[in-house]
This record gives structure tokens, sequence and C-alpha cells, in this order.
């Protein structure tokens, strides 16, 4: 099993349907947990790569009636290390 997460910020907050239908997607096969970030307008999916992709959450999260309006990084690759510097001479 290799677990992975993807973070969503949506737009307009879920409806409550769109919310029974989110719910619903924990029953899908491979979702491991669904986080709300309601300040943030965040949710975050944690699910089995063995068993689905990124573009199947997205759109089980689209089918479900979520606003979707990026992708987020979850984290940021640093710059590569600047070459030292040779002294003058």
């Amino acid at each position: 099993m290799t677990q992975l997460d993807v973070l969503y910020r949506y737009g307009t907050p879920p409806t409550e349907a769109a919310t029974l239908a989110l719910s619903k997607m924990r029953d899908v096969y491979g979702v491991r947990k669904l986080e709300f970030n309601e300040t943030a307008r965040t949710i975050r999916i944690e699910y089995d790569a063995t068993r689905l992709t990124e573009p199947v959450i997205h759109q089980l999260l689209r089918r479900a009636g979520l606003d979707l309006v990026e992708t987020v990084a979850l984290f940021t690759i640093p710059p590569p290390p600047a070459p030292p510097v040779q002294p003058a001479g």
C-alpha cells in the first residue's frame, strides 16, 4: 500500500448535499481520510495510490459538488545550494 496525500483549496463552502456526498466518499475503496480546514478553505485527502490516482480523487470531489479552485503543494522544493565562492587572487 502506498499512501499519498493531496490538498485542494475550494471556493464556496460545501452545501449540505455536497457534505453528504463527501461523507459517502469515505466508502470508496482506497480513500483513507478526508480532512477539512474551514478557515483555510482546504480539504486534504489521504488515499491509497495503488487503488486510486490524483485525477480520480479530483473527479470524485467535483462530482460530490465541491467547488475546487486549485491543488495546493504540500511541500516546497528548496532551491539548489549556491556554488562555493572562489577567493580572488
